[in-house]
């Protein structure tokens, strides 16, 4: 349905601007403790916008970066949990150049999405 409009991430995007602009000056005012809450519910709707415009991407690249470290083709859950057996069982440590590469680019993309402003 990707030419249907607005688009998932569209939605949750205008969801999280309508709460943080108009709902929480609102509640602030007369409820800080309730406003509190709605900033956390603004920041939780902007993780998931993020994830589903940059998830998908992400865990492609992630697949990608699996399947070459660990020559084989499989789902990305069970690439994951055969580089943690690998890591568990001391066949890979961080000595492994190539692991470490594929590391550092799942932590960024996962930091992307859930706080982009860390960096």
């Amino acid at each position: 349905m990707a030419q249907d409009r607005p688009t998932a991430a569209e939605l949750l995007a205008a969801i999280a601007d309508f709460l943080r602009e108009e709902a929480t000056p609102a509640l602030d005012r007369t409820e800080a403790r309730l406003g509190f809450q709605m900033r956390v519910a603004v920041n939780s709707l902007a993780i998931l916008e993020r994830e589903v415009r940059l998830g998908p991407a992400a865990d492609s690249r992630e697949h990608e970066r699996l399947v070459a470290l660990l020559g084989r083709k499989a789902t990305l859950d069970e690439l994951n949990r055969e580089l943690a057996r690998q890591l568990r069982s001391g066949e890979r440590d961080e000595s492994d150049t190539a692991l470490m590469t594929h590391l550092e680019a799942t932590i960024a993309d996962k930091i992307a999405i859930a706080n982009p402003k860390w960096r």
